[in-house]
């Protein structure tokens, strides 16, 4: 099982692509020339960038070749490549950029609070950084699954992960102030009502189980955790029913926004 799938990640392309959109909206550039967007995952979001801003040059950049692979299969008129964030931040030309995007990506960079600076000095006076993060490591969706990857067998196999992790809106809101930038920081906690069996486990399973399950894999682990799995998360999100007998779960989902524009000299 490879760390990125591209297909579990598109199972709820719907509800992962709304942050976007609403990220999109907040984003006041009327004729950029160079956009970027860093984490494109497989390119489905990343071709609404290139929708709003047609005559801009798009790139969408991902560390997963599976992730890259399947969105210049899928997605044309964008320049997709493998590229790690921290690479690109630190060869990225001063003022380069005219709008740069991030959707829940740096989440996944150690750090990336310090890596702020060398992300914003690449968009130039007048442009915008926009960005949003997952805020729910609190809940079960993660907690349930990190408390059992703790447990034996398991343990041994997943104690070198690193977990993800995010800031409050304000702390991302000095930072980038600190650099020049004026800044629209917010956060949303969506209900996502899913359906299907095994809903929630069908959700992680596109993002934040992959590194617990590529290296339970290779051990030969993943199946009997899975199962598992299944079940604690099934006793955390009990199922609901709607007043004509349709089952669902609802997720909460906390997520920071920020849209920040640098300011001219």
């Amino acid at each position: 099982m490879t760390a990125w799938d591209p297909e579990r990640y598109l199972t709820y392309s719907d509800e992962r692509g709304r942050p976007f959109v609403e990220l999109l909206r907040r984003v006041d550039a009327d004729h950029p020339k160079t956009v970027v967007d860093l984490g494109c995952g497989p390119g489905n979001l990343t071709a609404l960038a290139a929708e709003r801003w047609p005559t801009a040059r798009v790139v969408g950049l991902d560390s997963s070749s599976a992730m890259v692979d399947k969105a210049r299969a899928s997605v044309s008129g964008i320049d997709f490549a493998v590229a790690d964030l921290r690479d690109w931040a630190e060869s990225a030309a001063p003022g380069s950029v005219d709008v740069l995007l991030s959707n829940a990506t740096l989440q996944w960079v150690p750090g990336h609070l310090e890596l702020l600076p060398a992300l914003a000095r690449a968009v130039r006076p007048g442009g915008w950084f926009a960005f949003q993060v997952p805020k729910n490591f609190d809940e079960p969706s993660h907690t349930v699954r990190a408390e059992f990857a703790a447990e034996e067998p398991y343990a041994a196999h997943t104690r070198h992960l690193e977990a993800p992790a995010s800031h409050e809106p304000a702390a991302y809101l000095d930072a980038l102030v600190r650099e020049g930038f004026a800044v629209d920081a917010w956060e949303t906690t969506y209900l996502h009502v899913l359906t299907g069996e095994d809903a929630v486990f069908t959700w992680i399973s596109g993002t934040s189980l992959r590194p617990t399950a590529a290296a339970l894999e290779k051990a030969g682990l993943f199946e009997p955790f899975a199962d598992e799995l299944k079940k604690r998360l099934a006793r955390s999100y009990p199922l609901r029913e709607d007043p004509v007998g349709n089952s669902f779960v609802l997720l909460p989902f906390r997520r920071v926004f920020v849209a920040a524009r640098k300011l001219e000299a």
